[in-house]
């Protein structure tokens, strides 16, 4: 199922299809990815597409999921947006991208269209959190025009580099 389309991207809910299950195994196994998310994922990729769809029916502005570049391949990677974990009502964007994926400017593109879509329907402001050191994260929250909070461990049991973007008036 679509949820949103951009000029190169459709993103949509990641499915418990085999294609979709090994993308996500081979994104969650690379160190050069989980290295800014703490560690690779304790549960398989099954369970997390659970997870995500449920995070999704909570609220059907949140949700993680699949980038798939209209001009065909795999998935490039997740786009997310999801409660902080601090129970007070804060949503952070994310994205996790394959390495075959970056420097594509997808990251950029997916969570722009997420963000919009969130205020769309209401959402004062939304977070991001960078580990210090993912020069490439925070190049996208540089480009989507969010605020430097600086380094903070609000929600996490980790010192994060912290961005906030709010909506237009």
């Amino acid at each position: 199922m679509e949820l949103l389309r951009t000029d190169r991207l459709r993103l949509r809910a990641w499915t418990a299809e085999p294609a979709d299950l090994d993308r996500l195994t081979d994104l969650y196994a690379r160190p050069e990815v989980t290295r800014w998310l703490g560690g690779p994922p304790s549960i398989p990729a099954a369970e997390l597409v659970q997870r995500w769809s449920r995070v999704h029916e909570l609220n059907r502005l949140h949700g993680c999921w699949a980038i798939d570049p209209l001009d065909g391949g795999p998935p490039a990677g997740t786009v997310l947006l999801k409660p902080l974990p601090n129970g007070v009502g804060e949503v952070e964007v994310g994205w996790h991208l394959h390495p075959d994926s970056w420097g594509r400017g997808y990251a950029t593109e997916a969570a722009r269209a997420v963000v919009d879509r969130a205020f769309d329907g209401g959402l004062p402001e939304v977070y991001a959190v960078v580990r210090p050191g993912n020069a490439a994260s925070l190049a996208v929250c540089r480009r989507l025009g969010m605020a430097h909070l600086g380094r903070l461990r609000r929600w996490y049991e980790v010192e994060l580099e912290a961005f906030r973007l709010t909506a237009p008036e």
